[in-house]
């Protein structure tokens, strides 16, 4: 009798995974190929690289974008606090404004990574990403990328935050905080932080505009954009 209800489960399991599959290879695709499909995407990801991505490149693209900007971690904001109680504030205002813009310049450093991950995308990679939720193919980029991203970034984020003059500011900062009577002295590594945020900013900025491509027609701006991503919109 157990013999018979455990093949009866099995048989039932089976058969779920294979409506299943069913239901993902019957994905409408009017007229278009495996490899349209995948275009398709591989092209909305590089929409999103040039029009989001491009815009965090320029000098103050993090700073002014109130989305990605890059605040001060936890153990710099009672430095931050501190210095403007003592009349320090635009030492303060100048030590964010050049981390963000330390952030900005690292940027350039990411659009081979992502040209590279795009270019190897295969079509079950982009049917799931098809299928997936408004942010599937920024999720399938981070995952691709974020690795090889951080190690890219970090000794740029370094070499930037000395272009910036970043690194000289922040040591002055951080030495006048520290000469102050009582308080905790603190030695944050910088470079890790905004290597970590920079990249987080970039993902966030892609996301913005793959969920724009998938909710608004308007911002399909190809017909290989358009017909794709009405298989999307029909399922």
């Amino acid at each position: 009798m157990k013999k018979i209800i455990y093949l009866l489960f099995l048989s039932l399991f089976l058969a779920s995974c294979a409506e299943l599959q069913q239901v993902v290879n019957s994905l409408p695709q009017e007229g278009l190929s495996n490899e349209q499909i995948a275009s398709g995407l591989k092209e909305a990801l590089n929409q999103g690289i040039d029009k989001e991505v491009s815009q965090l490149m320029e000098p103050d693209g993090f700073y002014k974008d109130q989305m990605v900007k890059i605040l001060l971690p936890e153990d710099l904001q009672k430095v931050d606090k501190t210095l403007r109680d003592i009349g320090l504030s635009s030492l303060a205002d100048q030590g964010l404004l050049l981390l963000n813009r330390a952030a900005s310049d690292a940027v350039k450093e990411a659009k081979p990574i992502f040209v590279e991950a795009i270019t190897t995308m295969s079509f079950e990679d982009a049917k799931n990403i098809l299928l997936g939720d408004q942010t599937a193919a920024t999720i399938y980029l981070e995952e691709k990328t974020s690795a090889q991203l951080y190690e890219k970034f970090k000794p740029q984020v370094a070499q930037s935050l000395q272009k910036v003059n970043a690194d000289k500011v922040w040591n002055d900062i951080i030495t006048r905080y520290n000469q102050i009577p009582f308080v905790n002295k603190v030695n944050p590594d910088l470079t890790d932080y905004v290597t970590r945020k920079a990249m987080e900013g970039v993902y966030v900025k892609i996301a913005v505009e793959e969920k724009k491509i998938r909710t608004d027609f308007n911002e399909r701006t190809s017909d290989l954009l358009k017909k794709v991503f009405a298989l999307q919109d029909n399922r």
